[in-house]
């Protein structure tokens, strides 16, 4: 080897350059070609950090928020810190917090009961429970007499004809009407918060079961739905959100640490209340949702159905994320209480592509399709809530048209929502 041929010290950077351009360049492409499903890893990691709702927020700050005013508490059993302490026991001990009343919800305080509830008074603290589900929806001027805050803390199902949202809606009236400020103890929407589903509440269609025009998932929490119902429906409540810490817009319950507890009798797991939208429509039209036995809202049918017939047609449609089983089972409860229904149990396989209104309105179409006279499509306009829909489903439009159709409305009440969302 001559002199020239011997590698100079420049020559070697130069190449261990070259080499370290080449390996740089290599993983930055294997990164970028793996992306999709690098990012979805993160998504999907644990965090080390869990979900602190509004009352674990409001106790963090010892209930600094309250001291010195007279509060009225709207709850449930869903009403629980992290430690599952109720909000009740509390408040009901929070220093410089006087708590004098209590108010309950569909299915009362406990949220045990499937029928209308009376006032009564609290086993524990004495105070009185004002039923809003009862004589009275709406707080009357006597229940809140003496009163300077009403707080709000109940654990919603992500769902439009919940009644618990309306019943957020009514008693922020009655607190912008007697000037009492009004605050929300923030809690996931179970279902998570990014993505919106269903037809939009036509306005003239506002009632119990349907408080704001919005889709049937909106993808909100209790405290941003206030924030948009205060804004948009000009009530003028002295409103206060106590917003979580560590949630994010994409969690499904599952995903936030926190304790499960039914939002009512039948509603009993977060399998059954992904489903629970598009099913929950139906029983209107004629159909068991599987109230009254051990799987509510995991399951459907009727005694007009025969199984094999219903389960081949909802397969052959094949729904994007869900599957369908022959089931039969027996109701303790109505609709169809004591009859033997045949049908199919409901089971979600793929969460990432399951939208449940879209499948609700293909279970509406076989229904219709295969037992016309005994499924009233009609029927389900008291939860869905859009007579376009229901038209469209009468006539026989294909469900993935029908769905379709709800984009511009989505759309429109998307840029909305936006106005008012607390959490990434």
């Amino acid at each position: 080897m001559t002199r020239s041929e011997i590698p100079t010290r420049s020559m070697i950077l130069a190449r261990r350059a070259t080499r370290f351009s080449f390996f740089s360049f290599f993983f930055l492409s294997v990164l970028i070609c793996v992306h999709p499903w690098f990012q979805k890893a993160v998504r999907a990691a644990p965090r080390d950090t869990h979900v602190l709702t509004g009352i674990d927020v409001l106790e963090s700050q010892n209930f600094a928020p309250l001291a010195g005013k007279r509060v009225g508490l709207i709850t449930n059993q869903t009403g629980i810190d992290r430690n599952r302490r109720s909000t009740i026991d509390l408040l009901a001990h929070a220093p410089g917090v006087k708590l004098v009343a209590l108010f309950s919800p569909e299915h009362g305080i406990r949220g045990a009961v499937d029928e209308r509830v009376v006032s009564t008074t609290d086993a524990v603290t004495r105070l009185p429970i004002y039923s809003l589900y009862g004589d009275d929806v709406r707080p009357t001027d006597a229940m809140l007499e003496g009163l300077d805050a009403l707080v709000f803390d109940i654990q919603d199902a992500g769902v439009r004809f919940y009644t618990y949202i309306t019943t957020m809606g009514y008693t922020m009236e009655a607190a912008a009407k007697h000037h009492i400020a009004y605050y929300v103890l923030d809690r996931p929407d179970p279902l998570g918060g990014e993505r919106i589903e269903g037809p939009t509440l036509d306005r003239e269609r506002t009632n119990f079961v349907a408080y704001f025009p919005m889709p049937v998932r909106m993808g909100m929490t209790l405290g941003e739905m206030a924030q948009m119902f205060n804004a948009e429906n000009n009530l003028g409540v002295d409103l206060h959100v106590i917003a979580m810490q560590n949630w994010r817009r994409r969690d499904g319950f599952a995903d936030t640490g926190l304790p499960w507890v039914n939002p009512s009798p039948n509603l009993r797991s977060f399998r059954a209340d992904i489903l629970y939208p598009g099913l929950e429509i139906l029983q209107a039209g004629g159909l068991s949702v599987g109230r009254g036995t051990d799987r509510p809202f995991e399951r459907v049918g009727a005694p007009w159905i025969r199984s094999d017939a219903f389960v081949k047609e909802m397969n052959r449609r094949s729904v994007p994320g869900v599957r369908f089983i022959a089931d039969r089972f027996t109701p303790d409860s109505s609709p169809y209480a004591g009859q033997m229904c045949e049908g199919a149990g409901v089971t979600v396989t793929d969460r990432a592509s399951f939208e449940s209104m879209r499948m609700g309105i293909e279970i509406a179409a076989a229904l219709a399709k295969l037992y016309p006279s005994d499924f009233d499509v009609s029927k389900m306009i008291a939860l869905v809530g859009n007579a376009e829909t229901i038209r469209k489903l009468k006539a026989g439009e294909a469900p993935a048209t029908i769905v379709a159709s709800w984009s511009a409305d989505l759309e429109v009440f998307r840029n909305m929502r936006a106005k008012y969302l607390l959490y990434q």
